[in-house]
């Protein structure tokens, strides 16, 4: 049986394509070297007398004259080449005839001219005439070049057009001119789509709602039995890297309906009222396919607030496409089956009306995960890497808080090419902590060298940094401190923070004071001279200030007043929205809170400065420190009594 197969199996034909740029590319090689390498050499010019005189000297040949074109050319006889040398460049005869050309005039006669010529010579010296007019091909083909072009470049654009009426969704694209105008989304394709829920960690409020308008349009029965409407949009806003593309590819992946993608700024282009028409064809594809997905990715590209637009007039192009995406959503005519899906980092620049019911229905906030979320993703990203037989997840999941889903997958990443490259076999707690370190504070920069005193100022302002949050009870519990250079900064602490919904006066007040101790550190060990080392402490620390002054009522003076703009409708406005004898008033209460900040830092730091000063050996001798260290000197981390403790420590 299997020779039976064997003899039936008709051999396979191999198909031999040809590219025909590559022949091109092969003549145009072999025409220059032609062209550069030919010892062909041309005639030289000479005059009517001087050719008169040559034939009469009986030292032609041959003539070729040229009717149309009034030229005429001249063979010498072999024995009287070198004759005339001189006239040669060099004084070297080409090896080749012709080797003279003249010109005539429009009352050149050749037929009496040479015939009289030949009449005066013996019959063995007479020149052989030969007339004849140049038929140039590509003369011709230059007249008529301007209409073949037109003729081609008609039909190109006839068979476009006809493509795109007959085409749907496949017929945009190209460099056809009728497609300026037309939507370029992407039908997903459910074969090449393999992102499904599964794949997404975490996010369990999002994906549960992203989930239910997928059954929306799977069961719309169900829902639709009791009277409800099916949504008909649904928005999905949060930091960048959290997860909403994701989210929406995993839509793409488990619909059994269509599923177009596009981008925000696909339908943003410099022609006039081509954004506006790329949203009708869009849509118009969708209702076709109806039930369908529509995905706006970045949608803050077209939808930005109108009249927000600086350097734009009120008939801004954007704000024209935001119209029409308005109106298709939820305007005059009906738009059913067609739910559209959007994303955004960007939710307060968005137009009023494109957030209201009825457009968005739904606005699903994509939050940074928490912990549990956090075990999830690495779950995710950690399958296919070697991990070591003592690998502690939990631990990695805890050190990377406010890491969002493309950051925890850069650092697994990170992890297996730091691992790879120490010659490891597997991937352990310690690659994810060099990897973790490296993301956070950037590459390590070896090569940085530090004087003694560099090294030991630096030791004693993280050290400052490090008393201060962990003696005070509001700030984030210490992990590392290190003094190796990473990035732009000459060292770092690490903390862990709570994950804390609401933080009182108190916490902040605390936060500040370990902003501050990097300084003040640097100040008591310097003899009150300041260094240039805690320009981002100080930036953090004055936004903290005025945000406690002007955002959450922290200021007695002030009251209980926030200028916080939520909504993002004072847009570009360079009013202030308070007076200038608040605007006094705030500077003062900000600078005041610092003032306090600092004193008791420096009072904390004061009291406890033989424990500083043996962190700072420690850190100048190991170089990095972990939390344990920090506990062996000062005891445990201050909690909820931490106060009480300083208290004591005070009288």
């Amino acid at each position: 049986m299997p020779e039976n197969q064997n003899k039936d199996r008709k051999p396979k034909v191999r198909i031999v394509r040809i590219n025909l740029s590559w022949i091109f590319y092969l003549l145009l090689i072999v025409s220059i070297g032609w062209m550069l390498f030919s010892n062909r050499s041309m005639p030289e010019k000479v005059e009517w007398a001087q050719v008169e005189e040559m034939i009469k000297e009986g030292d032609v040949k041959e003539v070729n004259y040229v009717r149309n074109d009034f030229k005429g050319t001249v063979s010498l006889r072999p024995e009287s080449v070198q004759k005339y040398s001189k006239l040669f460049p060099g004084g070297t005869p080409p090896k080749s005839s012709p080797q003279f050309f003249f010109l005539t005039s429009t009352k050149f006669d050749p037929e009496t001219t040479f015939s009289a010529l030949n009449d005066e010579l013996p019959q063995e010296s007479r020149v052989k005439l030969i007339i004849e007019n140049n038929e140039n091909i590509w003369r011709g083909l230059l007249e008529w070049l301007p209409l073949v072009v037109l003729v081609v470049l008609w039909i190109f654009m006839m068979r476009g057009m006809t493509r795109n009426m007959g085409g749907g969704a496949g017929g945009a694209g190209g460099m056809n001119p009728f497609n300026v105008g037309k939507a370029n989304g992407k039908l997903a394709d459910k074969d090449k789509v393999k992102v499904t829920f599964k794949d997404v960690a975490g996010l369990y409020g999002a994906k549960e709602e992203v989930m239910e308008i997928v059954d929306f349009l799977r069961n719309p029965k169900k829902y639709t039995a009791l009277g409800g409407k099916i949504p008909k949009g649904a928005l999905l806003v949060g930091p960048p890297g959290t997860g909403k593309t994701l989210l929406a590819k995993a839509v793409a992946g488990e619909a059994d309906v269509p599923f177009f993608s596009i981008s925000g700024s696909d339908f943003v282009e410099m022609f006039v009222g081509v954004g506006a028409s790329r949203v009708r064809d869009l849509f118009a594809q969708a209702k076709e396919k109806a039930p369908c997905i529509v995905f706006i990715d970045e949608i803050d590209a077209v939808g930005r607030a109108r009249g927000k637009n600086v350097g734009f007039s009120s008939n801004d192009e954007r704000e024209n496409t935001l119209n029409q995406l308005l109106t298709e959503m939820d305007g005059f005519g009906t738009n059913s089956g067609v739910i559209v899906l959007a994303a955004t980092n960007r939710a307060d620049i968005l137009d009023k009306a494109l957030m209201r019911a009825g457009r968005f229905d739904r606005q699903i906030h994509v939050t940074l995960p928490d912990l549990n979320e956090r075990k999830e993703i690495f779950q995710v990203h950690l399958k296919p890497l070697k991990l070591a037989s003592d690998f502690d997840l939990d631990l990695i999941a805890k050190n990377t808080p406010g890491f969002s889903g493309a950051d925890i997958a850069n650092v697994c990443n990170e992890a297996a090419l730091t691992a790879a490259r120490k010659g490891k076999t597997d991937v352990n707690n310690q690659d994810f902590s060099d990897a973790v370190d490296r993301v956070v504070g950037g590459i390590e920069r070896k090569k940085t060298i530090m004087s003694p005193q560099e090294k030991r100022i630096t030791a004693f302002h993280e050290a400052g940094h490090a008393v201060a949050g962990w003696l005070l009870p509001g700030c984030d519990p210490v992990l590392k401190v290190s003094i190796i250079p990473r990035g732009q900064a000459l060292g770092l602490t690490w903390s862990l923070p709570d994950e804390k919904v609401m933080v009182s006066k108190s916490d902040l007040m605390d936060e500040m004071c370990c902003l501050v101790g990097g300084r003040v550190a640097e100040e008591l060990v310097n003899d009150g001279v300041p260094c240039t080392g805690a320009l981002n402490d100080f930036e953090r620390m004055t936004k903290i200030a005025y945000a406690m002054v002007t955002y959450y009522g922290m200021s007695d003076k002030v009251g209980n007043l926030s200028f916080y703009d939520s909504t993002g409708a004072g847009g570009y406005e360079l009013t202030k929205p308070y007076s200038e004898k608040t605007a006094e008033l705030i500077d003062a209460e900000a600078k005041a809170l610092v003032n306090e900040v600092t004193a008791r830092t420096r009072k904390i730091l004061t009291d406890n400065w033989d424990g500083l000063s043996q962190l700072a050996g420690l850190l100048i001798e190991k170089e990095v420190i972990m939390a344990e260290d920090i506990e062996r000197i000062f005891g445990p981390k201050a909690g909820k009594h931490g106060e009480e403790r300083l208290k004591k420590d005070d009288e």
